[in-house]
């Protein structure tokens, strides 16, 4: 524990004194650093950053600095981190932009070169796999995966326990419990996921049964929502029926041929 010789850090943050900070890390304005923290050699923290507890930072990582906004002029904003959250190499979560901070919650994994843009707001056990990018105000619920290499435009919503595929990207909201691939296109229900998370077989069947009316074909949402809402709902179909009701960009659409057909 303790702060190593060669570390850079500046005599305005708040480093725990249960906290590590590794050899050659920067710590850069007024960051503070929870205890159990391990910021690991050449890794940056710099701005209004603050970390809760035993979270870790690998070598390389970048959080807090400026957001990558051609319209930021200066304003103060920051960079809220919980606990239990691992960094790995050269990720960078940038700042918030014009109006707020950028939010993480707890037990996150971003991996390595993964990007989280100025105002994002990311909830709890989410993963962003390698190269990941979030772009700017990008909003993730609990427990979603973010495979490899994938693209989220700014603003969209990713809903709890979705999977977004390898290489897939979105300009559109994307449902909960789903499986993404491609462009915004639906493929079906993360049913391991909510395996995972506790829910019984019964739960798991009742989200089928509106995947197959909502994203099965691409058809006319506004019919095909009016068909779940007319039959009895799960807590977990209502979440899912509020989550399209209340999006701004629209949310992703059912593949043009059935999975039958494709097959």
């Amino acid at each position: 524990m303790g702060i190593h010789p060669t570390a850079c850090v500046d005599p305005a943050a708040e480093i725990d004194s249960e906290a590590e900070i590794g050899p050659y890390a920067v710590i850069d304005g007024p960051v503070r650093v929870g205890p159990g923290t391990r910021v690991l050699a050449h890794a940056v923290l710099t701005g209004r950053t603050i970390l809760g507890r035993d979270n870790v930072v690998h070598s390389g990582a970048v959080l807090g600095d400026e957001p990558q906004d051609l319209s930021y002029r200066g304003r103060e904003t920051g960079l809220r981190i919980g606990d239990r959250n691992v960094f790995r190499e050269h990720c960078e979560v940038n700042r918030g932009s014009k109006r707020e901070d950028t939010v993480i919650g707890d037990d996150n994994y971003v991996m390595s070169r993964a990007h989280v843009g100025h105002d994002c707001h990311l909830a709890s056990r989410i993963v962003l796999a390698t190269g990941a990018a979030l772009g700017g105000h990008v909003e993730v619920a609990d427990q979603v995966f973010v495979s490899a290499n994938c693209l989220v435009h700014q603003y969209v919503r990713v809903g709890r326990l979705a999977l977004l595929r390898g290489l897939s990207r979105t300009s559109r909201d994307v449902p909960p419990f789903s499986i993404m691939d491609f462009t915004h296109t639906v493929r079906g229900v993360n049913r391991i996921g909510l395996r995972r998370a506790g829910l019984g077989p019964e739960q798991v069947r009742a989200v089928e049964r509106a995947f197959v009316r909502l994203f099965r074909v691409r058809r006319n949402l506004k019919v095909a929502l009016a068909e779940v809402e007319a039959e009895p709902m799960t807590e977990e179909v209502r979440h899912l029926v509020d989550f399209i009701r209340s999006s701004r960009r629209g949310v992703c659409f059912g593949p043009r041929r059935s999975g039958a057909e494709e097959e």
